[in-house]
C-alpha cells in the first residue's frame, strides 16, 4: 500500500522527549545551584570547625602555662601550641595574653578584641589584622590568687588562607560528585523516556500499516497513559465509521431511487415526442408533471434526510419551546400549500432540549404525510402529558398507516416505488429525529381518525 504524504502542519512540532529533557535539565541546574550553595556553606562550616579546634587547643595549652609568681601573672609560652597551629603552613599566627588589669602581658598588643564581647564566655570571631582576614579564639581563665585575681584573656588568631582553601576543596568535590550524578541521571532519564514512548511508535506504525478502509478499533497493549489516547482515537474512528457508513448507504439508496423516476421520465418524454394524438399527449404531459413533482419531492426529502443525519452528530441542543417550533413548521407548510391546518397549543411553555432545525423538518414531514394521505381536518397538537413528558401530535380523520408500512417505520424508502404522492423518506426522517432527541415515535388510531407524533422528556425546571 502506498503511504500517504504527510500534510504540512501549521503548528510547530514539539517533542515530548525534548520537553521532558529540557525540564529535567532545568531541574538539574536548579538542584546543582542549590547544591553549590549548600556545599559551600557546609565546606565553610567544616573548615571553620576544623581550624577552630586547632585555635582552641592552642589557647588551652597557653592558658595552662599562665602562672602567678611574686604577685604577678606570668606566661611561659609552650612551643607545642604553635606547632599545632603550624599545620596550616600558609597561614600566619598571632596571639595576645591580657592580664586581669587589662594590660597585655605578651603578644601582639594591638590584636583586636571581639566587637561583641560576651563577658565571661569564650568565643570565636572574625576580624582583620595587619591587612588580612583572621579568625580568632578568645579564652578566659579565672585567676584567684592572694595578690592576683580576675580574668586572664588568651587570644589566638590565624589568617584564613588554609581554611578558605579547605572549604573550596570540599565544595568542589561535592559539586563535582552531584554534577556527575546529575549527568548520569539525565542520561538514564533519556533512556527511560525512549523506552516509555515506544508504545506511541507502535500506535503510529499500526495506524500507518492499516488499509485506508479499516476503521476497526486499535487493540494493542499500551500503558495507561497511552491507552487514554488509544481510546480517544478509537472513539473518533467509531464516529467516523458511522458517518462514512451512513453516507455510503445514503448515496447508494439515493442513486437507486433517483434512477427509477428518471428512467420513467425519459420513457414518457420519448413517447410524448412521438405522439400526435392530442388526448394521449395530454395524458402523457400529466404523467410527466406528476413524475416531475414526485422527483422534486424525492430530492427535497433526500436533502432533508441528509441534513438530519448531519445535525444528529453536529448540532448542539438548545432550550426550546415546543409550541414555537410547531408554529414555525406550520407556517412553512402553509406558505407552500393552500391546505388548512388547525393548531392546538397549551397556554404554558413546553420546554425541551433539542435542535430546532431537525424538529421543524420532522414536523413538516408529519404534516405533509397527513395532508397527502389523511383526511381533513389536519390538527397539529402540542400537549403536556405529565410533569416529565410532552407530546407533539398530528391528527387527521383518515385510516392511518397500513400495518405493513407501520412495521417498517424508520427504514428509508419504505413505500413501493416513487410516486407523486410519496417519496418514502418522510417517516424515516421523523424516526431519525426521534432517535437523536431521545423521543418516542407514537402512532395510534382514534375513534374518528389517526394520530402520529413524538413524545419528549420535558426539561426539569
Amino acid at each position: 500500500m502506498r503511504p500517504y504524504p504527510a500534510l504540512p502542519s501549521t503548528n510547530p512540532r514539539q517533542s515530548v522527549a525534548v520537553r521532558l529533557g529540557m525540564a529535567m535539565a532545568v531541574i538539574l541546574a536548579v538542584v546543582l545551584l542549590g547544591t553549590i550553595f549548600a556545599a559551600n556553606k557546609y565546606g565553610q562550616d567544616a573548615a571553620d570547625e576544623t581550624f577552630d579546634r586547632l585555635l582552641r587547643g592552642a589557647a588551652l595549652q597557653i592558658a595552662e602555662r599562665i602562672l602567678v609568681t611574686d604577685g604577678h601573672a606570668n606566661v611561659d609560652l609552650p612551643v607545642s601550641a604553635f606547632e599545632l597551629l603550624s599545620l596550616a603552613r600558609a597561614d600566619r599566627v598571632f596571639y595576645r595574653i591580657i592580664g586581669p588589669d587589662g594590660k597585655t602581658l605578651t603578644g601582639y598588643g594591638d590584636l583586636p578584641m571581639p566587637k561583641d564581647d560576651k563577658g565571661h564566655a569564650d568565643q570565636t570571631y572574625n576580624t582583620r589584622y595587619k591587612g588580612a582576614d583572621v579568625r580568632a579564639y578568645l579564652l578566659r581563665r579565672q585567676l584567684a590568687e592572694r595578690f592576683v585575681s580576675g580574668d586572664v584573656k588568651v587570644i589566638v588568631a590565624q589568617t584564613t588562607t588554609e581554611r578558605v582553601a579547605l572549604a573550596r576543596s570540599i565544595t568542589a568535590q561535592a559539586v563535582l560528585t552531584i554534577a556527575a550524578a546529575g549527568i548520569v541521571l539525565l542520561l538514564l532519564v533519556v533512556v527511560v523516556m525512549r523506552i516509555a514512548l515506544r508504545p506511541l511508535a507502535r500506535v503510529e506504525r499500526t495506524i500507518l500499516e492499516r488499509d485506508v478502509n479499516d476503521l476497526s478499533p486499535i487493540d494493542i497493549a499500551a500503558p495507561a497513559e497511552v491507552a487514554v489516547l488509544l481510546e480517544a482515537i478509537n472513539r473518533f474512528m467509531r464516529r467516523l465509521d458511522r458517518r462514512i457508513e451512513a453516507m455510503q448507504n445514503f448515496v447508494a439508496d439515493a442513486a437507486h431511487q433517483i434512477r427509477t423516476p428518471i428512467t420513467a421520465l425519459r420513457a414518457q418524454s420519448q413517447l410524448a415526442l412521438e405522439e400526435d394524438d392530442p388526448e394521449v399527449l395530454a395524458r402523457l404531459h400529466q404523467r410527466l408533471h406528476e413524475r416531475t413533482v414526485g422527483l422534486g419531492r424525492l430530492a427535497d426529502q433526500l436533502l432533508s434526510h441528509a441534513l438530519i443525519a448531519h445535525r444528529a452528530d453536529m448540532a448542539v441542543s438548545q432550550e426550546l419551546d415546543l409550541r414555537r417550533i410547531a408554529l414555525e413548521a406550520e407556517r412553512e407548510i402553509r406558505a407552500m400549500s393552500d391546505e388548512y391546518i388547525q393548531v392546538e397549543l397549551p397556554d404554558e411553555p413546553v420546554m425541551i432540549k433539542g435542535d430546532p432545525i431537525s424538529l421543524r423538518e420532522a414536523i413538516k414531514n408529519l404534516l405533509n404525510n397527513a395532508l397527502k394521505h389523511g383526511k381533513p381536518p389536519v390538527i397539529l397538537v402540542v400537549t403536556p402529558v405529565s410533569d416529565r413528558h410532552a407530546c407533539l401530535l398530528v391528527r387527521d380523520c383518515g385510516q392511518g398507516i397500513a400495518p405493513e408500512i407501520s412495521a417498517r417505520i424508520g427504514e428509508r424508502f419504505a413505500s413501493n416505488g416513487i410516486g407523486p404522492d410519496s417519496a418514502g423518506l418522510g417517516l424515516s426522517i421523523v424516526s431519525s429525529v426521534a432517535s437523536s432527541h431521545g423521543a418516542v415515535l407514537v402512532r395510534r388510531s382514534t375513534g374518528d381518525g389517526f394520530e402520529i407524533g413524538l413524545e419528549f422528556v420535558v426539561n426539569a425546571s
